[in-house]
C-alpha cells in the first residue's frame, strides 16, 4: 500500500507543477497591470455611471486576451528564450510543456477573449483587443530581432488597454482615452529600457536588437530614459489640466513623477546595475500609484 500512496502523491505533485507551468505561460503579473489599466479606462470612460456587470465582463475578456497573447509570445520566442539565462527556465524552453499545447492554449484564450469582448460588450472594444494582440505578436515580437525601435511598437500595444476599457464603457473612443494611452505609452520606455540595460548580455545572446546592446557604459540608455521620463512627468498632468481629474490626482502625479525623475537622475549619474534595478522597481510602483489615484479621484 505504501508505494501506491507515494505514487499518488507524485502524480498530484506532477499535475500541480504542470498547472503552474500553464499559469506561468500567461504571465499573470503583466496581466494584472493590463487589467488595472483597462479598469482605469473603463471608469473614466463611464463618466460616473459605472455598470459593474459590464466592467466584470470587460475585465474577464481582457484577462483572456492578455493571457493568450502572453502564451503565444512565449511560443514564438521559445528558441530565443532558451539562449537567455533569465528565460531559459520558462516552461517551453525548459521542455516541461510541448510547443503545440502552448500554441493551442494561447489561441483558445485569445480567440475566446476577443469574441467574448465583441459579443458581450461591443465590437469596437473587441477590435481594440484584437489589434493589441496582433501588434504585440506580429509586429513587436519579430521586430525585437530586427530593430531597436521594437520598444516603441511594443509600447503601442501595451498602451491600448485603457483605450479598450474606455471603448467598452462608452462605445466610442474619447480624447480622454488618448491621454491615458499617452501616459502608458511613455511609461514603458523608462520601464523597459531599465530592464534592457540590466539584462543587456542576455538580450545579446538571444539575438534581440535592444538599445542597451553595445552600450556597456549606459550613456545612450540613460539619455533615452531621461528624455522619456521628463516627457512622462509633464504628460501625466494633462488629465488634470483637461479637467478629467481633481487635485488628488494632480498631487499624486507630482509626487510620483518627481520620485521617478529622482531615480532616473540617479541612474543617469551612476549607471550601475543596482541603480538600474532601483529605477525598475520605481517604475513598477509609479504606474499603479498613478492609476489608483485616477480611480480614487473618479469615485471621490
Amino acid at each position: 500500500m505504501k508505494p501506491r500512496v507515494e505514487a499518488g502523491t507524485a502524480d498530484v505533485a506532477l499535475s500541480w507543477a504542470r498547472l503552474m507551468d500553464y499559469v506561468a505561460l500567461t504571465k499573470p503579473r503583466i496581466t494584472v497591470f493590463v487589467v488595472l489599466s483597462t479598469t482605469v479606462g473603463f471608469v473614466l470612460g463611464a463618466a460616473g455611471v459605472i455598470e459593474f456587470t459590464r466592467l466584470l465582463h470587460t475585465l474577464l475578456a481582457t484577462v483572456l486576451v492578455a493571457s493568450g497573447s502572453a502564451v503565444l509570445n512565449q511560443f514564438l520566442e521559445r528558441k530565443t528564450d532558451a539562449r537567455m539565462e533569465r528565460t531559459a527556465n520558462r516552461p517551453l524552453p525548459a521542455g516541461r510543456l510541448y510547443a503545440e499545447e502552448a500554441y493551442l492554449f494561447g489561441l483558445l484564450l485569445s480567440g475566446t477573449g476577443i469574441l467574448y469582448m465583441g459579443l458581450q460588450i461591443n465590437w469596437l472594444a473587441g477590435l481594440l483587443a484584437g489589434s493589441t494582440s496582433v501588434i504585440y505578436l506580429f509586429m513587436y515580437t519579430p521586430l525585437k530581432r530586427r530593430s531597436t525601435h521594437n520598444t516603441a511598437v511594443g509600447a503601442v500595444a501595451g498602451a491600448l488597454p485603457p483605450v479598450g476599457g474606455w471603448a467598452a464603457a462608452q462605445g466610442e473612443i474619447g480624447w480622454g482615452a488618448w491621454l491615458l494611452f499617452g501616459i502608458l505609452f511613455l511609461w514603458q520606455f523608462p520601464h523597459f529600457f531599465s530592464i534592457a540595460w540590466i539584462y543587456r548580455g542576455d538580450y545579446e545572446r538571444g539575438g534581440f536588437k535592444m538599445i542597451s546592446i553595445g552600450d556597456p557604459a549606459g550613456r545612450r540608455t540613460a539619455t533615452q530614459i531621461g528624455v522619456y521620463g521628463a516627457i512622462l512627468l509633464v504628460f501625466s498632468f494633462l488629465p488634470w489640466l483637461a479637467g478629467m481629474t481633481g487635485l488628488l490626482y494632480a498631487a499624486v502625479a507630482a509626487a510620483a513623477g518627481l520620485c521617478l525623475v529622482l531615480y532616473v537622475v540617479v541612474f543617469s549619474r551612476t549607471r550601475t546595475e543596482q541603480n538600474a534595478r532601483r529605477l525598475l522597481r520605481t517604475t513598477l510602483v509609479y504606474l499603479p500609484v498613478l492609476w489608483i489615484a485616477l480611480l480614487l479621484d473618479a469615485f471621490l
